[in-house]
This record gives structure tokens, C-alpha cells and sequence, in this order.
């Protein structure tokens, strides 16, 4: 009997070692956690034709929209390790989510395996020209004096654009109405058709809108100006002081993926960050671009999971 068990090990190991040696060889998904149209949702597309033309096989993405990224991340946390199920994993995915929902159906960092960083993402405070404000503080006087509160759009409940919004109300004093959607695309649409008046979205999303005054930008949530629209303050800087916060994306995996997928998914995202042509697409997105060492991105997850955490038990609004 033992000698059976210890032959099954063996070919289970052997199984294992051919089948990452092998990897891949048939189609690749990337779970984007997001409805399509958004601004993860575009950058991902742009990712899979470059992982594609490297890894020799068809990459797609599958977009997994609900509850704030939380239903596309327990889809790859409870989908087999073998590197044919991956995540567009964002701030709220990770970082934002464990602090929101109470009974999340995943454990961020133990139910993950990190592979790489990909972009950092800055938000902008939009807002439908026909509310008639230009500038924050005149925002924030009308938020004060609008009966029943001003509404806001957002991606959902947990995504940057609730989050970032409870943030701004709870530093400004203000009280708005959530709105959520189920993407930042959606919502946006909403925002320039006048449904809801006021929302963050991501700079990749709204540079084009704001430059044909779809919708007025009011300040961007970074703590510097954003290179592609310079002439639009930091919040800070439009007078709420200390506000700073920062989307990214990473990509990453079911726990216990093996080593050596992980290590040749990695090479492959590190070389189409390092293109010029990515580089360039993902400015104008209005996305940092920059890929990362697997224990590297794990070790800012860490550090975001921590200090969001932290942020938002500061956010009355948020608590249960």
C-alpha cells in the first residue's frame, strides 16, 4: 500500500512539473472584475493582445462585473491553479474590498498568488456641466446647500468611485447620494447624459469628455497634477487637504500556482510593460505604466491592504 502511495506522488508530481513545462497550451482568460466599456476594462484588452503575441496562444478577456470586483475575484480564487484563469485585480479588489464587505467570500492574500503590477491610475472629479460649478469649493458650497443632498455615480459599491467619493464627503463635510452601477462605463454614460449629476472617474475614461466639456473636471485625487491634463488641480491643492488617493491594477492568480507559470507569466508582463507602444497607450489612458517582481507586487498589496483599511475605518459612512 505505501508503495502505491508513494508512486501516485510521484506521478503527481511528475504531472505537475510537465504540465507547467508545457504551459501554455490552449487559451488564457483574464477575469476583468468590471462590466466592459471601462477604463480596466480597455487597458486589459490592450494586455491580453501583447500577452497573447508571447504566449503563442489566444488570451480573452472575461469581464465578471458584481458587487464591487468581488464577484470576478472569488470566480479565479475558486478556479483551479493552473495559470489559464488569471485577474485584473484593482485597489478595490484587494486593498478596499475586506473592509467593506463583512463576509467576503475570499481572503485576499491568502487566496492569491501575485505575479505582477501593471498600472497606477488616477481619478478625476467630473461633473455634468448643466450642475454649474467649476471649481471644487463651489461643489462642496452646493452639495451643503442642495436639499436631500446632491446624487453621485459610482461602479459599485466598494469600487474607487464609491470609496473615493465617501472619502471627499467625509473631509468635506458634505452629503451625497450613492448611485452604484455595475462599471465605471455605465456610470460615466450617466454622468454625461445628466441622469446623475457628479461622480470620480478614471482620467483614462474622462480625458476626451472633458476636452469636448461633456462633463467639467474639478480635481484629480493624485497627489500631483496629471501630466495629460495639467491645467486641472490636485484636490489638495482645489482646498481638501490631505486627499490623496490612487487606483492600480495587477495582474494575479489563484493560490498555489505554480512557481514556474508564475515566473514565466511575469517575464511575459514585464515585457509588454517595457514596450514603448504600451507605454505610450497606457498615458493615454491616463495610467502609469510599470510591471513588477511577483514579491513585489504581493508586498504592495500588503501595504494597501493596511492602509486602506485604515482609511476607511475613518469613513462613518462606511461603517456597518
Amino acid at each position: 500500500m505505501r508503495s502505491v502511495l508513494l508512486g501516485l506522488a510521484l506521478f503527481l508530481t511528475c504531472a505537475g512539473s510537465v504540465s507547467a513545462q508545457d504551459y501554455p497550451n490552449r487559451t488564457v482568460r483574464l477575469i476583468v472584475p468590471y462590466a466592459a466599456g471601462g477604463g480596466t476594462d480597455a487597458m486589459a484588452r490592450f494586455l491580453t493582445r501583447g500577452m497573447e503575441a508571447k504566449l503563442g496562444v489566444p488570451v480573452i478577456v472575461e469581464n465578471r462585473p458584481g458587487s464591487g470586483t468581488t464577484t470576478g475575484a472569488n470566480f479565479v480564487a475558486k478556479s483551479p491553479p493552473d495559470g489559464y484563469t488569471l485577474l485584473m485585480a484593482t485597489s478595490s479588489t484587494v486593498a478596499i474590498a475586506p473592509s467593506i464587505y463583512k463576509n467576503l467570500l475570499y481572503d485576499p492574500l491568502a487566496d492569491f498568488t501575485p505575479i505582477s503590477m501593471i498600472a497606477e491610475v488616477p481619478f478625476v472629479l467630473i461633473t455634468n456641466p448643466s450642475l454649474g460649478v467649476d471649481s471644487v469649493d463651489a461643489f462642496v458650497k452646493l452639495a451643503r446647500s442642495t436639499t436631500g443632498g446632491l446624487s453621485y455615480a459610482s461602479g459599485g459599491a466598494g469600487a474607487p468611485h464609491h470609496i473615493y467619493m465617501e472619502l471627499l464627503k467625509s473631509m468635506a463635510g458634505i452629503d451625497l447620494k450613492h448611485v452604484p452601477y455595475r462599471g465605471g462605463g455605465p456610470a460615466l454614460s450617466d454622468v454625461v447624459a445628466g441622469h446623475v449629476p457628479v461622480m470620480f472617474a478614471d482620467v483614462g475614461q474622462a480625458l476626451e469628455l472633458i476636452t469636448a466639456k461633456k462633463v467639467t473636471a474639478l480635481g484629480v485625487t493624485t497627489a500631483k497634477r496629471v501630466e495629460t491634463m495639467p491645467q486641472v488641480p490636485t484636490l489638495d491643492q482645489a482646498g481638501i487637504k490631505g486627499y490623496e488617493a490612487n487606483s492600480w491594477q495587477c495582474v494575479i492568480g489563484p493560490a498555489r500556482l505554480p512557481a514556474e507559470i508564475v515566473v514565466k507569466l511575469n517575464k511575459v508582463l514585464v515585457d509588454v510593460m517595457a514596450a514603448p507602444e504600451t507605454k505610450a497607450h497606457f498615458l493615454r489612458l491616463g495610467m502609469q505604466a510599470g510591471a513588477s517582481t511577483p514579491d513585489e507586487n504581493g508586498a504592495y498589496i500588503r501595504r494597501e491592504l493596511v492602509r486602506w483599511t485604515q482609511i476607511i475605518k475613518g469613513i462613518a459612512s462606511l461603517q456597518p
